[in-house]
């Protein structure tokens, strides 16, 4: 299977360009705008492994960094700029994968700064959104303010989040999961952490975690595209 293809687009005047990686299988039948976390860009292990799977599944991916990320600096950009650099990554990758069902999320924060710019404005062509461990709230500090946007959100979403993720403990999320309705999926990947790791003794390896995130994201767009 051929490799991403590398390039650049412009976020906006005050931000430049960025980079970006898009994995195109033969066969694509959806492609997924994806997002990198706070700590680690568009070729973080995790990025390059979930690629790799979705597109054994069919789902090509565009992977894109925030501008923050792009300038090597540690400290994210502010919201507006994240915000904007989702909306431009959404155009370039319509534009770049012509004739595809669209979809767009992200890895943690990246995800939740899809959700927060689908709340405040369209995202053009996005049919649904994935979040893969979405952030809910800071670690060892519970609470849900991150999570009163997605009310606001006009799309299916995908939660994808372990039942050790500090970042989202189950008994807060779940009611606001099941208060959205309709046009939110949740699946729990049991003893994964917010990085989808998984214990030994629960008897299964960190990689058959990611084949189950791959195939949830599948089905996921089966249904929604």
């Amino acid at each position: 299977m051929a490799g991403p293809r590398e390039f650049q687009f412009r976020v906006s005047a005050r931000s430049g360009e960025v980079g970006a990686l898009l994995r195109r299988p033969r066969g694509a039948n959806a492609l997924l705008a994806l997002a990198h976390g706070a700590g680690a860009g568009m070729r973080h292990a995790f990025m390059e492994a979930m690629a790799e799977r979705l597109a054994d599944r069919r789902i090509a991916t565009f992977r894109y960094q925030f501008p923050y990320m792009q300038a090597a600096r540690r400290a994210p950009s502010p919201r507006v700029v994240l915000i904007e650099t989702v909306h431009a990554a959404v155009a370039t990758a319509a534009k770049q994968a012509t004739g595809l069902p669209l979809l767009a999320g992200g890895k943690s924060m990246g995800g939740r700064m899809t959700s927060l710019a689908a709340s405040e404005e369209p995202l053009p062509d996005v049919r649904a959104l994935v979040f893969l461990g979405f952030p809910l709230h800071a670690a060892r500090r519970p609470g849900t303010e991150r999570a009163e946007h997605l009310a606001r959100v006009r799309l299916p979403m995908l939660f994808l989040q372990g039942t050790r993720d500090k970042l989202a403990e189950l008994d807060r999320l779940t009611p606001i999961y099941r208060k959205l309705g309709p046009t939110a999926t949740l699946h729990v990947v049991e003893d994964a952490d917010h990085s989808f790791h998984v214990r030994k003794q629960s008897g299964r390896t960190d990689d058959e975690a990611l084949d189950e995130l791959a195939d949830a994201i599948r089905t996921f767009t089966t249904n929604h595209t």
